[in-house]
Parts: structure tokens; C-alpha cells; sequence
């Protein structure tokens, strides 16, 4: 069996998918933190068994400029002993990437912003998670990598969740 081709070259326009066009124009951290509680409370001892918390959440600006848009990575990284639950170390970090889309859908834009964005500046925050930690004192914190699209999926199923108690909340008078 073999597959046919189209005569005359290339298909009509009506069947071709725009081309997606996606740079990174510029990448950079907003804000950055990290209280490192177990020096401040000199804690000490090999009885330190670290568990560590992260929280990520994303959110999409379009520019003034045509075609750009702004997503933020936000990582509230909590470590804590697993012996007597005290804090360690915390790490806020607010990156950040500007990027020119093209080609892609309306419909299709804003899980695009909050999933295919993220995960191409994921790997630059993680390494300034794992240099941060490095440098004060831990062994470098390296982030498992992130399934944005699962965190995508979950926060249209919260949304919808609160939209659905809200629509069964009485009305008060």
C-alpha cells in the first residue's frame, strides 16, 4: 500500500496548519528569596533528613507589543526536617520569559502560554534553585521536572469546581 500524493505540490492553503513561530526574547528573575532558617538557627547534626515542599504556579500577560507575551513561573520551595518537622531553608523565586508567538490559534493561546512557555524556561529557574541551594550551604536542590500540562488540567478542574459551588450557593436577599 502506498500513500498518495498530492499533485502539483504542496496542498491547498485551506488544509495547512500556520506555521508556529515561538522565541524567547529575554528571560529574567522578578524576584528571588531565600531564607536559610537552619543557619540563622544553627541547627547542627547528622540527624538531618530534609522533606521537601514545592509549589509552582504560572501566570500570562500579553505585551503592548504585537505578538509578545509575558509568563511567570513562580516556586515556593519549602524544606523541612523530617525528625522534628523544623524548617530549613525557603525559596521564593519568580522567573520569568518574554516571548513573541506567532501562528498559533486564539483558541489555543492561552494553554500554549501556560504549558509550552513554562517548560522551555523551566530548566534555567531549576538552576538557580540548585545554585541558590548550593551556595547556602545544602547540596544543590535539583527540581524533578515539572508536568505543566498536569498543572494546566488541574487548575481548569479547580476553576471549574469553584464556578460549580458557587452556582449552588444560595443567593442571600
Amino acid at each position: 500500500m502506498t500513500e498518495s500524493q498530492p499533485q502539483g505540490g504542496a496542498a491547498p492553503n485551506a488544509a495547512t496548519p500556520p506555521k508556529v513561530n515561538m522565541r524567547i526574547l529575554a528571560q529574567y528573575m522578578r524576584d528571588l528569596s531565600f531564607e536559610n532558617v537552619a543557619a540563622q538557627k544553627k541547627l547542627q547534626g547528622s540527624n538531618v533528613q530534609p522533606d521537601i515542599q514545592v509549589q509552582v504556579s504560572l501566570d500570562a500577560n500579553k505585551r503592548e507589543a504585537e505578538n509578545q507575551f509575558e509568563v511567570g513561573t513562580k516556586f515556593k520551595i519549602t524544606s523541612k526536617n523530617k525528625a522534628d518537622d523544623e524548617t530549613l531553608f525557603i525559596i521564593e523565586l519568580d522567573y520569568v520569559g518574554l516571548f513573541l508567538i506567532e501562528g498559533v490559534p486564539q483558541e489555543q493561546m492561552h494553554p500554549f502560554l501556560l504549558i509550552e512557555c513554562p517548560r522551555m524556561i523551566f530548566p534555567f529557574a531549576r538552576r538557580i534553585i540548585s545554585d541558590v541551594t548550593r551556595d547556602g550551604g545544602y547540596p544543590p536542590l535539583n527540581l524533578d521536572t515539572v508536568d505543566f500540562l498536569a498543572l494546566y488540567k488541574q487548575e481548569l478542574q479547580r476553576q471549574a469546581s469553584l464556578k460549580a459551588q458557587q452556582a449552588d450557593a444560595p443567593v442571600a436577599n
